[in-house]
C-alpha cells in the first residue's frame, strides 16, 4: 500500500516529520516497507541567475553562461536551446551527483573552456520526461535550495510516498483515510470527518439491476447509477500526480476515478460505457464455460460459481476481480454507469486465483472491504464526476440488501494487565476504542462496519494495546507461586529427551530433524508401512506412511549427502515413531547413524572404517547420561534391518531392552542407496527405569582410602561363548568385592585345538573395610573360576 504525505494530509491535520510517521506505523503494525522522498536527491540543487550567455568560440550549438549563484559568479558551459541571459535556472554546483544522467558533476574543459557546473532540465533531475531545454523559473531568488521552491510551488514533485505493508486482518487500511484514522488514534494528529455527500437523482435510472439467487451470498448488494453527459479526457493534475506517485498510470479521468477511491477510502468502484451495455444487469453465479475479454485484454473461460455481472448480450464484468473490455469506458464516452458493490472475500479469492488475474480490486475485495461503503463511495464519485466531467445523475439503483456486520463485545479494561501485561488506565482505553471509529455503551464496544478482523474481547484488547504501544512493555519475572526452590518445569522424560539431545550432539553427531512421513517401501524395510500408518491425504507418494522408525529418515539424508560428495557423516535425530495410527500409538526414539570412515585419512592410518563398537560406546555413553544402569545385558536377536552377527542388545533382561546397535544390514543400504560402511543404535529413553529417589539432594560422595587390587585370568572356552558371558559371571563372583571386568587378549587355534579359544580377563578388586590379604585374594579368585567354569564351563589355560 503506497500514499503520499499530501495525501495522509488530506485526511490526517498534523504536523509529524515523515520520520515520525513512519515510526508511528510500524509500531502500529502497518509496517513501512520503504519512503521514497524526492527532496533527498534534489537537495544539493540551488537557484541561480544567468547574468551573462556568449556564443562558444569553437561550438556553435554552446553558450558560456555567466551564472550568479550563492557562491558567486560562475563559469558554466551549456548546450540547451534556451539558455540566454536574465532567466532564472536550476544549478547543480561541482560535486553534485544528478541522478536523470548518473553523474556527479565535477569541474572540466569543454572545447577548451573550463565549466563550474551544470543547468538543468527536468529529465536530469527526474521531475518528468522533459528534456528540450533547461528549467526556467518564473520566480525564486539566487542561492535558494530547490526543493524549497518545489514545496512553496510545485509539492507534488517532493512529495514523499511511503508505503506499508498489510497484514491480511488489516483491510481497513488499504484506504489513506483508515491509515489516518489509526495515526489519530496514536495522537499524530486529528482524524479529518470524510464530508457526507449525496447527489439527487435528477431522473430513473434506465438501467436495472438485478442479483440471482445463485449469487446472492457472493454479491449481497448492488449500488448503480447512470450519469449521462459526461467529458472524459485526462484527469487534472493534481489526480495524475497522485496515482504516478504510488505507480499507477493515468488512463482517463473516468478510469482514474475508480482508481482514486479505491486508494483513497479502500472503496473498489466500477464504471461501465452505457452506450456499450445491452439492456440491464445481471448478476449471476457462472454456469461454468463462459467467456469474457477483460480490461487487461486477455479473455478467460469461467469456472462454475464465479460472480459474473452480464448484461442481455452476456459476461460484461467479473465481480470483484476485473471488468470486461467491450463496456470499457474511452474518451468519446458520454454515458456512464457507476458501480458500487460488495463481493465475498472468499468467492473473490477463489475465483482470482483460479483465473490467475491479480487486480486492486481482487486485492481488497478477498481482504474484506466495507459493506457499509457502498452507498457513500458511489455518491462521493459521482460527486467528484459531476465536478470534472460534467453530466447529470440518475437515482441511485440498489438490488440486496446491505450485509449486517453488527456486533459488541464486553471491554474488561482490567484484562489489559493479564493478557498483555500492561497497565493502561481504563479512560484511555476507552477514549483509544473510540477514536478506532468503536461505539462504546456501558461496557459494551460496538465493533465498526470496517474491521473484520475484530471478533472478541480479547481483540478490543490488542487494539488497545497496539495504539498504546507494545514497546513499553517492560520485562517482569513472573511470581512464584510459593516459596522455596520451584518444583521442575520438565517431566523426566523431557528430560532425558533433552540429554540425550545434547550428549548425542557432544559426542560428534549432527542432528537432523526428518519428515514423520516417508514412503511406504521404506517403512517396510523398518516393520512398518501398514494401513494402519497409511496417510489419508498424503503431501506425496514420498510421503505416504507415519515413519515405523527413524533410522529411514537418517539413512535417506545420509544418501542425499553421500550424492553431494560428503561421504563420511554422523547423523542422529531425536523424535517419535508410530507403531499405529491412533492416539498414544507412538514411542520416543533416540537414533544415531554413522556412515563411511572414523575421519580424514592421514598418514599416520588413524582413520578407520566406522564398526559397531564405535556405535556401542556411543549408545553406552548415551544410556548413562540419561541415568540408565551401568550394568547391562547385551543379547542377540535384532529386527531384521540389523546385521544378524554384528549387532547387540543393551537389555536389563530378557525383555526389557534399553537399545539397539550395531552395523545396518547390507541389503537395507542397498535399498535406502547408501554405500557402507554404516553402523548406528536405536535407544528407547521411556525403557529407562525411574529413579527411586525424586528428591534434588545427591548421595554422599564416597571415597577409597585402600589399595586396589588387580589380577589377570586366561580361561579356554569353546569358540562359541560369548565374552560378555564370561565376564558377567566372574563379575557374579563377589558383586561387593569385585568393582571391574573386561578383557584384553582373545587367543583362537593353535594349541587349543579346532572349536576353541582363549579370553583373557582382568579382574579389579577394590576393597572397603580392610586392606586385602594374600588369602582374601585367593579366595576370591577361587570364586571366579568356579562361578566361570559353571557359566561357560571354561578352564584356567595352563
Amino acid at each position: 500500500m503506497k500514499f503520499t504525505l499530501s495525501w495522509l494530509k488530506d485526511h490526517l491535520d498534523t504536523t509529524a516529520s515523515v520520520d515520525e510517521i513512519t515510526e508511528a506505523l510500524t509500531d502500529l503494525g502497518l509496517e513501512v516497507e520503504g519512503v521514497e522522498n524526492p527532496a533527498d536527491r534534489l537537495a544539493a540543487f540551488t537557484i541561480g541567475k544567468v547574468l551573462k550567455a556568449e556564443k562558444h568560440p569553437d561550438a556553435d550549438k554552446l553558450r558560456v553562461c555567466t551564472v550568479m549563484t550563492d557562491e558567486g559568479e560562475s563559469q558554466i558551459i551549456c548546450g540547451a536551446p534556451n539558455a540566454r541571459e536574465g532567466i532564472t535556472v536550476v544549478v547543480a554546483k561541482p560535486g553534485t551527483y544528478v541522478p536523470g544522467i548518473d553523474t556527479t558533476i565535477q569541474v572540466g574543459k569543454i572545447r577548451g573552456i573550463e565549466s563550474f557546473g551544470m543547468m538543468c532540465s527536468e529529465r536530469e533531475m527526474e521531475l518528468s520526461d522533459e528534456h528540450n531545454g533547461i528549467i526556467e523559473l518564473e520566480t525564486g531568488e539566487v542561492g535558494e535550495k530547490f526543493t524549497d521552491w518545489l514545496a512553496k510551488n510545485d509539492p507534488a514533485k517532493v512529495d514523499p510516498v511511503i508505503e506499508i505493508a498489510i497484514t491480511p486482518n488489516r483491510p481497513d487500511a488499504l484506504g489513506v483515510h483508515g491509515i489516518a484514522r489509526d495515526l489519530a488514534a496514536r495522537g499524530l494528529g486529528t482524524l479529518k470527518p470524510i464530508p457526507e455527500v449525496s447527489v439527487p437523482g435528477a431522473f430513473p435510472c434506465p438501467v436495472s439491476v438485478s442479483i440471482d439467487e445463485s449469487a446472492s451470498e457472493g454479491c449481497p448488494v448492488f449500488y448503480g447509477r447512470l450519469i449521462r453527459g459526461v467529458k472524459n479526457g485526462p484527469s487534472p493534475q493534481w489526480l495524475q500526480d497522485r496515482l504516478k506517485a504510488i505507480g499507477l498510470r493515468p488512463i482517463s479521468f473516468l478510469v482514474d476515478v475508480t482508481n482514486f477511491f479505491t486508494f483513497d477510502r479502500n472503496r473498489p468502484l466500477h464504471v461501465f460505457d452505457a452506450d456499450k451495455m445491452s439492456g440491464g444487469l445481471r448478476v449471476h453465479a457462472a454456469a461454468g464455460g463462459e467467456t469474457l475479454e477483460a480490461l487487461d485484454e486477455r479473455t478467460y473461460t469461467m469456472q462454475p460459481g464465479m460472480i459474473l455481472i452480464s448484461d442481455e448480450t452476456g459476461p460484461e464484468s467479473l465481480g470483484g476481480v476485473m471488468g470486461g473490455e467491450p463496456t470499457g469506458v474511452s474518451d468519446e464516452t458520454v454515458n456512464v454507469f457507476l458501480e458500487a458493490a460488495w463481493f465475498d472475500p472468499i468467492r473473490t479469492a477463489y475465483t482470482g486465483r483460479a483465473l490467475k488475474i491479480n487486480s486492486d480490486a481482487r486485492y481488497r475485495f478477498e481482504r474484506g472491504i466495507d459493506p457499509e461503503s457502498a452507498a457513500p463511495g458511489i455518491e462521493a464519485a459521482t460527486q467528484m464526476i459531476l465536478d470534472i466531467a460534467g453530466g447529470e445523475a440518475s437515482e441511485v439503483v440498489i438490488a440486496g440488501k446491505t450485509p449486517d456486520t453488527t456486533r459488541a463485545y464486553r471491554l474488561d479494561t482490567d484484562r489489559v494487565v493479564s493478557l498483555v501485561g500492561m497497565e493502561i488506565p481504563a479512560d484511555e482505553q476507552r477514549a483509544t476504542l473510540t477514536a478506532l471509529g468503536f461505539t462504546l455503551d456501558g461496557d459494551m464496544a460496538q465493533v465498526p462496519s470496517w474491521r473484520p478482523d475484530v471478533m472478541g474481547e480479547a481483540d478490543l484488547v490488542e487494539e488497545v494495546a497496539r495504539v498504546a504501544s507494545l514497546t513499553k512493555l517492560q520485562g517482569k519475572p513472573m511470581p512464584r507461586p510459593q516459596s522455596g526452590v520451584p518444583a521442575p518445569i520438565l517431566s523426566p522424560m523431557q528430560k532425558r529427551e533433552q540429554i540425550a539431545r545434547r550428549t548425542v550432539a557432544e559426542l560428534g553427531y549432527n542432528e537432523c530433524v526428518t519428515y514423520s512421513f516417508i514412503d511406504k517401501a521404506s517403512a517396510e524395510l523398518f516393520g512398518g508401512g501398514s494401513d494402519a500408518t497409511m496417510l489419508a491425504n498424503p503431501i506425496s507418494s514420498e510421503m505416504s506412511h507415519m515413519r515405523p522408525a527413524l533410522l529411514p529418515g537418517l539413512l535417506q539424508a545420509a544418501a542425499r549427502n553421500q550424492a553431494r560428495g560428503f561421504a563420511d557423516v554422523a547423523l542422529f535425530e531425536v523424535g517419535a515413531a508410530f507403531h499405529g495410527g491412533e492416539p498414544g500409538e507412538q514411542h520416543m526414539l533416540v537414533t544415531g547413524l554413522l556412515v563411511g570412515r572414523t575421519g580424514p585419512k592421514d598418514v599416520h592410518g588413524a582413520a578407520r572404517p566406522v564398526d559397531l563398537y564405535d556405535a556401542k560406546a556411543d549408545a553406552e555413553a548415551v544410556l548413562a547420561a540419561m541415568g540408565a544402569p551401568a550394568k547391562m545385558q547385551i543379547l542377540r536377536g535384532a529386527r531384521e534391518w540389523w546385521h544378524p552377527g554384528r549387532h547387540g542388545k543393551l537389555c536389563l533382561g530378557p525383555k526389557k531392552v534399553l537399545g539397539i546397535f550395531g552395523e545396518i544390514h547390507p541389503k537395507v543400504l542397498h535399498e535406502m542407496g547408501v554405500k557402507g560402511p554404516a553402523v548406528g543404535f536405536t535407544l528407547w529413553p521411556e525403557e529407562i527405569p525411574l529413579p527411586r529417589k525424586s528428591g534434588a539432594g545427591r548421595p554422599a560422595l564416597v571415597l577409597n582410602d585402600l589399595q586396589a587390587v588387580e589380577r589377570d585370568f586366561a580361561f579356554v572356552v569353546d569358540a562359541d561363548v560369548a565374552a560378555l558371558d564370561l565376564v558377567n559371571a566372574a563379575a557374579g563372583a563377589d558383586k561387593t568385592l569385585i568393582s571391574e571386568v573386561r578383557v584384553f587378549d582373545e587367543f583362537v587355534g593353535g594349541s587349543l585345538g579346532e572349536g576353541r579359544k582363549s579370553l583373557a580377563i582382568t579382574v579389579r578388586l577394590q576393597p572397603s573395610d580392610a586392606t586385602l590379604t594374600e588369602k582374601d585374594i585367593e579366595a576370591v579368585a577361587g570364586k571366579i573360576v568356579e562361578k566361570v567354569r559353571k557359566a561357560t564351563g571354561g578352564t584356567l589355560r595352563g
